[in-house]
């Protein structure tokens, strides 16, 4: 073997071994994939962090999520909302900060959206395999009662969407296989214009 053949030999070596390592940390992608969403409301800027499960043909509600058991309103971590600024939610004031965000749903009648105090995960209230609800519902910054409503059509992947509205409250949408949920947040604008006019 001359020299010329010699190194073009171990350049494809080289080369071979690179590709074969590359492939083998080349992962699939994930089933739950990260998502997120914000707008800028008045003076607010909102954000979800979640993930993004499929229904995959699945009867979603009343068996992957049981009634009456609080999840995550995601999957894999922790889903947070967080806010810049102060808001009104459910007409209970909460400081700026981020918060984990739960949903019970129900079989019939209202479900319940929590915003966790703590930013804890669901499970961290699981006890003897069950989620302790009297203990998680002790750290709700706030629940919200709300009226599920047929979604306009089938969503596949759990998804979120805020909207400006009036730009002063911002509604926070779930839609998730044949059901929408939505809440609404107030950011509280004439407050923060009043409370500047005092510092001016």
């Amino acid at each position: 073997m001359n020299k010329k053949s010699f190194f073009t030999a171990i350049a494809l070596f080289f080369c071979l071994a690179f590709c074969t390592q590359t492939f083998a940390q080349l992962q699939a992608p994930a089933p739950s994939p990260a998502a997120y969403v914000s707008a800028n409301v008045g003076f607010t800027k909102i954000s979800i962090d979640y993930s993004s499960p499929a229904v995959k043909g699945r009867k979603v509600f009343g068996e992957l999520e049981k009634y009456g058991v609080t999840w995550r309103a995601g999957a894999n971590n922790p889903t947070f909302i967080e806010f810049s600024t102060a808001v009104s939610v459910g007409g209970k004031n909460l400081p700026a900060g981020k918060y984990s965000l739960f949903i019970t749903p129900m079989e019939s009648g209202d479900w319940t959206i929590h915003l966790n105090g703590k930013a804890n995960a669901v499970f961290a209230y699981m006890k003897d395999g069950k989620i302790d609800e009297e203990a998680m519902m002790k750290d709700d910054a706030v629940a919200i009662k709300v009226a599920p409503i047929p979604a306009p059509e089938t969503f596949e992947r759990l998804a979120y969407f805020i909207s400006a509205e009036d730009n002063k409250v911002a509604s926070v949408t779930f839609m998730w296989a044949d059901v929408m949920l939505t809440f609404y947040v107030d950011t509280q604008v004439d407050q923060k214009i009043e409370s500047f006019k005092g510092v001016f």
